[in-house]
């Protein structure tokens, strides 16, 4: 089975900068991620500008990326209003998030966990009554940066209760931090994928993974070998949560196509373009790159 490459950096990678990156900056990226082949993006998020002013032009960055032909645009929503929006903007995908642990829910939305979750649900029933896909992702599943490792039975509760939500819905298990150890996302994936595979039978998880302890690759590679087929990365390894002290970027999708290139794992990407992509997103005024594999030549991918 081929692995499914969601890029996250025009939204993820790009949210802690503090100057604001043109809007035209940010299609740009869209667009040279898209020619590289990547198919999933997460483009933006409407959320309060005032929380997150690097989002404030999310649906001038969405409308562009609706233009591009075959690419399926997540646009994240924190709130009812934010669903809404992206649901009159034509998002393809909405991603509705919360934290397994309550203190980092506490800090990233102001709300207990069991106020997001009887939200969240509501958001879920009318997305997919309306049609749309959605993403729910569950943050800091491994490690809390409040509260230290997270027990794997407290992140497999949650995922079951998001699995009784709809069959049909996606769950990205986050390591927020990037603090998760190879072993413990094997077995996370393991028994989620064993215990709820989707509708048709086929996974229905995804790995969300931040490399701030250069672990990022071993945790895909741990999640692909449980069983997981939708991985999360971006661009130079741009990233990081605003709300999770200490948090650097995400797994760098050109260190991810690497790994999945090295096992023999198709993923529909363009080796030179993809590094032309991630060399761009590295040079984004304030983007802070983690990515290793830009400097490998383009030559190597034969």
């Amino acid at each position: 089975m081929d692995a499914v490459i969601s890029e996250v950096a025009p939204r993820d990678g790009l949210q802690s900068i503090g100057p604001f990156v043109a809007t035209e900056t940010k299609i740009e990226l869209v667009r040279k991620l898209h020619a590289a082949g990547l198919r999933r993006m997460e483009v933006g998020s409407f959320v309060n500008p005032k929380a997150v002013p690097q989002m404030a032009d999310t649906a001038a960055v969405l409308k562009a990326a609706l233009e591009l032909p075959g690419l399926e645009s997540t646009v994240l929503a924190p709130n009812r209003k934010g669903f809404e929006m992206a649901r009159d903007a034509g998002a393809h995908r909405v991603g509705v998030f919360m934290s397994v642990t309550e203190s980092h829910n506490k800090a990233n939305v102001n709300r207990t966990r069991e106020e997001s979750f009887a939200d969240l649900s509501g958001i879920v029933r009318d997305a997919v009554a309306s049609g749309m896909k959605v993403r729910f992702n569950l943050s800091c599943a491994f490690h809390c940066p409040f509260e230290g490792v997270v027990p794997e039975r407290d992140a497999l509760d949650w995922v079951e209760r998001v699995v009784a939500l709809d069959p049909t819905i996606e769950i990205a298990i986050c390591d927020t931090t990037g603090n998760a150890a190879p072993d413990q996302v094997g077995r996370v994936f393991d028994h989620a994928i064993r215990s709820w595979p989707g509708a048709d039978g086929k996974p229905r998880m995804a790995f969300h993974g931040h490399d701030t302890y250069g672990m990022g690759v071993a945790n895909c590679a741990a999640a692909w070998e449980a069983g997981c087929r939708v991985i999360d990365s971006a661009a130079g390894g741009l990233g990081g949560c605003p709300f999770a002290p200490g948090a650097t970027g995400n797994v760098a999708t050109e260190d991810v196509a690497w790994l999945m290139r090295r096992m023999g794992v198709a993923t529909g990407i363009d080796w030179a373009k993809l590094l032309q992509a991630a060399d761009y997103a590295a040079a984004i005024p304030g983007a802070l790159p983690g990515g290793r594999m830009r400097a490998v030549p383009a030559a190597r991918a034969a």
